[in-house]
Formats: structure tokens, C-alpha cells, sequence
């Protein structure tokens, strides 16, 4: 008997999504509420169960296609996941004409791996990732929910992959040459995710919107790496998890808006609302993109209680299991691209936020102190804010209490 997949309640006001990729396939067999779709939202990917145990039948619409909450999107067989495992061995041990019925036994398995050209085995952002980077599917273990492939273990393997190109083409120019023979120049469309969709539309909304003004400062990082490499091994043992520079950074700027509500506010027709608390939303990179959940009344908690929120949210990103709650409302952002390399950058407010803190990569460069040229750890901070609402005064400001607190992290401790 066939039991209709239906795509789940997705939270409120939230009436359709897109899928994003097929996670079973007819013919697979599935267990009681296992994962047989994925669904892009506008902030985060769903995942479908199955309703039953059994073999996955049809599907009823294809990836890319938008789906309203309630309707069929498969059908689940009941009842024949069991049979269908056990038997598909037996073929493939028997003698050699037995070869064409063990043929269809195996490509269960491997469709993900074999071809990053199939839309059922990998997502879009894989597969344009795999297509860019020219990697083997195959040869890529996936750190994803389920051991699934994403952009970052991709672009991993491209960096680990040897060199192969450069020794079957000996001059320079049997490369270029080859691209004609082939057909010439190619170009893929790949249809932007309900994710990206909605970051672009509302990336924009904000530069229509929000006076927009960047400031910069930089930061001695000195005693941060100090404390943190002192600390570091007795802080994970005790908390469970990682000391790192986040932990510090949220906790200044809690500090810092308290002193500064207006870098806190946000803009509300023609009034401005304060807070009396800071909810601070944290930039999380996620396989299908950028994603932003809010550490909740970030001013009560200590450091380690910091790092243990942003770790439970960095897992959970790249598994696709963050909820539509943990993404709603935040009064400030803190965008961390020195994660990814970055120097400097001109980050864009989330609204209906004033401000954004964007952090960078830390280098060593010189700097005078006390007269002498010496060599610290230096990195950039930028301020991105609404001069609607905040004047230039206000995000200096702002900056200065920061940077004093990271460069002398007791300030943090006694609430200074």
C-alpha cells in the first residue's frame, strides 16, 4: 500500500518552499522517519521523513520545483524496505550469468559518488562546486548529515588533489587547444536557491533602505591569543568545547552596546526602539550558504556559555538542522570573514538592524608602541551602520570600547 509524502508545517508564515534534493530514490529502501528530501526555505533547509518503513515509490515533482505545505511530493511503498535489502545480495554472489540481475543491486550505492552530473545524487551547490573544482565525486568522503558531500568537502579535496593536469599537457598552450575539439566553452544554469534567493532581495532591501557608512578601526590581539593559548586546554576540558575569539568579541560588544544603545536600535516607521537586551546574530557559513542564528540574551551569558551557543549553531548549519526560530529577530550582527582569509571588508546590516561588526583575519604587522616599531597581531575591525540613527561619533565610539576590551581582556571580567 502507498503512503503520500507530504511536505511538513514549516514554520510561521511560511506557506512553500523548494526542493532542494532528493535524498532516496524509487526503488530505495527507507526506514520510519528517515530523511527521503531535503526543503530550502527562505532561512534554512528542511528536511522531509518517511511516514512509513518501506521501499520509496515515485516522485511527484522535481528538484528546483516549489511546493506548498500540505501537498504530495512522493509516495513511500509500506512494507517492503526489508525484503528488497535482503535479496538484493544473493544475485550478486552467484556465478556469472547472474551478472545483469546483480547490475541493478549496486547502483544504489553509488550514484552519489560516480557522477557529479546526476541532480538526484548531489545537490545544485555540489554539483556546480564538483564541476568547478573538476573533482571526483567518488573520491570525496562527505562530512554532511548522513555522510552526504557539501561545497566545503569539495573544495577541500581540491586542495588536497596532486597536481595531475600539468604532466599530460606538456606546453602551455595544448590546453586551450583542446577546449574547441570539445565542443568549445561551456556554461551551466543552475537556478538560485530559495536561500540565496531571499539573502540577495534582502541584502538589497538594506542598501535601498539604510544609510549605510562603514568605520574602521584595528585591534591588538596580543592579549587575546595569549589568554587563549594559556586557557585553552583547561577551558575545553571543563566546558567542553573550543576557546576561540568569538567568545571574547560577543561578549565586548554586549558590553559596548549597553554603553551605546543607539548601535543596538533599530528604526520602526518613525520611531526608534531600543533594547534593554542584546540578542546578537552571528554569521554561520552553511552548505547552501550564509546563514545568521541569534545568540539570545548574549549580555547574561559568560564566554563559555558564548562558545558553546555558536558551536551548537556551527554543527547544526552544516547538518541543515537550525530551526526557523533561531534565525528570527537579533538586535546586532558579528560577521567573522577572517575565517575565510579576508583583510578587510565593508559588511551589509541585517535589517531591520542599525549595525554590523565585521571582523577579519589576524597578521603580523608593525606598530609603534611607546615609541619603539614592534611586531603585533594585529587585525581589522569595520563597523557597518544606519547613519539615519547613528552618528559618526557614536560607531567610534563604539569601536574604541571594543578595541580596549580585546586589548585588555580583564575589562571584560570586571564589566568595564
Amino acid at each position: 500500500m502507498a503512503t503520500e509524502v507530504l511536505v511538513p508545517t514549516l514554520g510561521e508564515s511560511i506557506t512553500e518552499a523548494t526542493l532542494g534534493e532528493w535524498l532516496k530514490q524509487p526503488g530505495d529502501p527507507v526506514k520510519l522517519d528517515e530523511p527521503i528530501a531535503s526543503l530550502e526555505t527562505d532561512k534554512v533547509s528542511v528536511e522531509v521523513p518517511s511516514p512509513v518503513a518501506g521501499v520509496m515509490g515515485q516522485h511527484a515533482v522535481k528538484v528546483g520545483d516549489t511546493v506548498a505545505v500540505g501537498a504530495m511530493i512522493a509516495t513511500v511503498d509500506a512494507g517492503g524496505g526489508a525484503p528488497a535489502q535482503a535479496a538484493a545480495p544473493q544475485p550478486a554472489v552467484t556465478q556469472a550469468p547472474a551478472a545483469s540481475a546483480a547490475a541493478p543491486a549496486q547502483p544504489p550505492a553509488q550514484p552519489a559518488p560516480a557522477s557529479g552530473d546526476s541532480p538526484a545524487a548531489l545537490s545544485p551547490s555540489v554539483r556546480r562546486a564538483v564541476l568547478e573544482h573538476g573533482v571526483d565525486p567518488s573520491t570525496v568522503t562527505g562530512t554532511g548529515r548522513d555522510g552526504r558531500i557539501t561545497k566545503e568537502d569539495v573544495a577541500a579535496a581540491a586542495q588536497a588533489k596532486p597536481p595531475t593536469p600539468t604532466p599530460t599537457a606538456a606546453p602551455a598552450s595544448q590546453a586551450p587547444s583542446t577546449a574547441p575539439t570539445s565542443g568549445g566553452r561551456k556554461e551551466e544554469r543552475v537556478k538560485m536557491t530559495r536561500l540565496r534567493q531571499t539573502i540577495a532581495k534582502r541584502l538589497k532591501e538594506a542598501q535601498n533602505t539604510a544609510a549605510m557608512l562603514t568605520t574602521f578601526n584595528d585591534v591588538d590581539m596580543t592579549a587575546v591569543i595569549e589568554a587563549r593559548a594559556k586557557y585553552k586546554d583547561l577551558f575545553e576540558k571543563k566546558h567542553g568545547v573550543r576557546l576561540g575569539f568569538m567568545g571574547f568579541f560577543v561578549k565586548a560588544a554586549t558590553m559596548a552596546l549597553k554603553d551605546i544603545p543607539s548601535v543596538n536600535a533599530s528604526i520602526e516607521g518613525d520611531e526608534i526602539v531600543y533594547h534593554d537586551y542584546a540578542d546578537i546574530s552571528v554569521a554561520v557559513s552553511a552548505p547552501n550558504g550564509l546563514v545568521v542564528p541569534v545568540i539570545r540574551d548574549a549580555q547574561d551569558l559568560s564566554v563559555a556559555g558564548i562558545e558553546k551557543t555558536i558551536g551548537d549553531f556551527g554543527r547544526r548549519a552544516k547538518e541543515g538542522t537550525l530551526k526557523m526560530d533561531e534565525m528570527k529577530g537579533g538586535t546586532f550582527t558579528i560577521s567573522n570573514g577572517g575565517v575565510f582569509g579576508s583583510l578587510m571588508s565593508t559588511p551589509i546590516i541585517n535589517p531591520p538592524q542599525s549595525a554590523v561588526l565585521g571582523l577579519h583575519r589576524i597578521e603580523d604587522r608593525p606598530v609603534v608602541v611607546n615609541g619603539q616599531v614592534v611586531v603585533r597581531p594585529m587585525m581589522y575591525l569595520a563597523l557597518s551602520y544606519d547613519h539615519r540613527l547613528i552618528d559618526g561619533r557614536e560607531a567610534v565610539t563604539f569601536l574604541v570600547a571594543l578595541k580596549n576590551a580585546i586589548e585588555d581582556p580583564t575589562r571584560i571580567l570586571i564589566d568595564l
